[in-house]
């Protein structure tokens, strides 16, 4: 029997010390067929294991109904057959710029600010996620056979709250679903931090991108005895809609990680393959000293700027990580060749459908209320929810207040778009005689995945007022996104915007390809009926990653929904990304 362990301050695997280069990899950002080549590329970086995060939401999105978890196994079981050994962050809360940190949305729509402390409702909760998803970590551990050495409790816990004793309670739970090998915590490296988000007995390890030394000397203040790891080295960042395209300079993360190495310490390379937020998974950011400032949404790609970038390639930042981890862990193997490039091509955009003409299709059954009620009350996750009340009359022109967007809607008054409203953006002056019919088509961004205000929700999140007036009678259809049904699409791309526009690709063999949509303006992209996600000409994302493994030879479904205006009558597909 194999085991890993820690003893006088440093990791030993069988009885032998042990340095932990490992790199972050997430199953639920890469397509299962592409996971053996992404591990045998981490292995070539000369990394020695992989670190992977458990989206509970991903696995139980409706309560007490769990899916995909087969994932996480071979996943785990992918990672041993490449010589990895394994490191499972199972939350359950994750954040990693993930919709609403991991926390399903039913979970916090029921809970609020009851999650993540010990509240015995929210801990049911956790038991129930713990029993289905732990044993299939325990299993996989090298006490059993396995690869996982070491399991996360929670997650930056002490950037968020102060309940020792929920901490306590989740490390006991752990322990008793059967994982033996070390727990652990992952904090930034400072005194508030590390006093709010540690465990007495448990390993506390340290987050950061720069200044090793400093964080270390930090850790080693609370936590003398325990080895040093840096459990998030950031080398790498993401983006969000609207803003810049970040990156870091590959000799300057380089030369972090060489300090890191030269302190003695272990690391985990914070990406080392991002991946794609496919669907609707991205998250969003808060900015402001508490975090709950301006809504900042997640972008698609989760190219992160890390050494292995999404599509797979080795990157400048691969190169010189290897160069510096090849010292610590000799001969890293060669570098996986990459699958093949589609060869530049168009999709030409041939039918078209109008939302209006195919509601009854995509939405499910309405639903009046006095109030807008919220995505959680429509029992929607994602997508958009179409909200009709009516202005009494008749009447005269009076001002018309809408609040609460969350996050973004267009306003029709009696079927004429009249405004398109933005969380956060300035509330236009709008006068509406009565009576009037108005109708506001709701899209939903990411759930906040960091800080107080984690646990959102989304739509309307305030009444409608025709001047001091509530209106009030509000009906609503949730229109989910996620699976797109057939859908009687005419000949002609031309159906009036909010509409349903479909093509053709056509490839002698599936490649690696990145979907360009000139013109357009933000929507949603299926691929043979896979959501690969959204797209915004405000950007800095002008490209959608599209993985092989979607496509088959031949002729292949593409269909996107434009919610703004529309643009050339044909999408692009490339050999490179546009990121910004």
């Amino acid at each position: 029997m194999r085991y890993f362990t820690i003893d006088g301050g440093a990791f030993l695997l069988d009885g032998e010390e042990f340095r932990i280069l490992s790199g972050a990899l997430h199953y639920f950002r890469v397509l299962p067929e592409q996971w053996g080549h992404r591990l045998k590329t981490l292995r070539a970086m000369g990394l020695n294991t992989v670190e992977t995060y458990v989206p509970w939401d991903l696995h139980e999105p409706r309560k007490g109904e769990f899916r995909r978890l087969d994932e996480l196994a071979a996943f785990l079981d992918a990672a041993a057959d490449e010589g990895l050994l394994a490191i499972v962050r199972p939350g359950p809360y994750i954040c990693a710029e993930w919709d609403n940190g991991g926390l399903p949305s039913w979970l916090t729509a029921e809970l609020g600010p009851r999650v993540r402390t010990r509240d015995a409702e929210y801990l049911s909760h956790v038991e129930r996620f713990f029993d289905e998803v732990v044993p299939l970590i325990a299993d996989r551990q090298v006490t059993r056979g396995g690869n996982v050495i070491m399991v996360q409790v929670e997650n930056e816990y002490g950037s968020y709250g102060s309940d020792a004793v929920y901490l306590r309670h989740l490390a006991d739970d752990l322990i008793a679903h059967g994982v033996d090998v070390p727990l652990f915590t992952s904090d930034g490296a400072g005194d508030f931090y590390l006093t709010g988000g540690t465990v007495p007995g448990v390993l506390a390890t340290v987050n950061f991108g720069s200044e090793p030394e400093a964080a270390f000397a930090k850790l080693r203040e609370h936590r003398p005895d325990d080895p040093l790891m840096c459990m998030e080295f950031w080398c790498g960042w993401f983006d969000h809609w609207g803003h810049g395209h970040v990156t870091r300079d590959a000799a300057d993360a380089a030369d972090s990680l060489e300090r890191i190495l030269a302190a003695g310490a272990s690391v985990n390379l914070y990406m080392a393959h991002g991946g794609t937020n496919f669907g609707t998974t991205a998250g969003a950011n808060r900015v402001g000293e508490l975090a709950d400032g301006e809504y900042r949404p997640t972008t698609t790609s989760y190219d992160y700027d890390a050494p292995i970038d999404e599509r797979g390639a080795p990157t400048e930042k691969f190169w010189r990580f290897r160069e510096i981890l090849s010292r610590y862990n000799p001969s890293p193997p060669d570098v996986p060749e990459l699958p093949p490039s589609l060869p530049p091509s168009v999709v030409p955009l041939v039918e078209s459908a109008a939302l209006r003409d195919v509601l009854d299709q995509v939405a499910g059954p309405s639903v009046t209320s006095p109030l807008p009620p919220s995505f959680e009350d429509l029992g929607l996750v994602h997508g958009l929810a179409l909200y009709q009340v009516e202005v009494p009359g008749p009447r005269g022109p009076y001002r018309l207040r809408v609040g609460g967007v969350h996050d973004r809607a267009h306003l029709y008054v009696d079927g004429e778009l009249a405004a398109v409203l933005e969380r956060g953006g300035e509330e236009p002056v709008l006068e509406v005689p009565g009576p009037a019919s108005l109708e506001l088509l709701v899209e939903s961004m990411g759930r906040t995945n960091y800080g107080p205000a984690l646990g959102e929700r989304k739509g309307l999140m305030a009444p409608l007022m025709h001047d001091r007036q509530y209106l009030h009678g509000v009906t609503a259809r949730p229109i989910p996104l996620q699976e797109l049904p057939a859908l009687p699409y005419e000949e002609g791309p031309a159906a009036p915007v909010p509409a349903f526009f479909r093509g053709t690709l056509a490839v002698a063999e599936p490649g690696d390809g990145f979907l360009a949509l000139p013109g357009w303006g933000k929507g949603y992209v299926w691929v043979n009926g896979f959501l690969l996600g959204r797209y915004w000409d405000r950007g800095p994302q002008h490209t959608l990653y599209l993985p092989w493994p979607l496509l088959r030879a031949g002729e292949n479904e593409v269909v996107i929904l434009e919610l703004d205006h529309a643009g050339s009558p044909e999408l692009l597909v490339r050999a490179e990304p546009e990121l910004g």
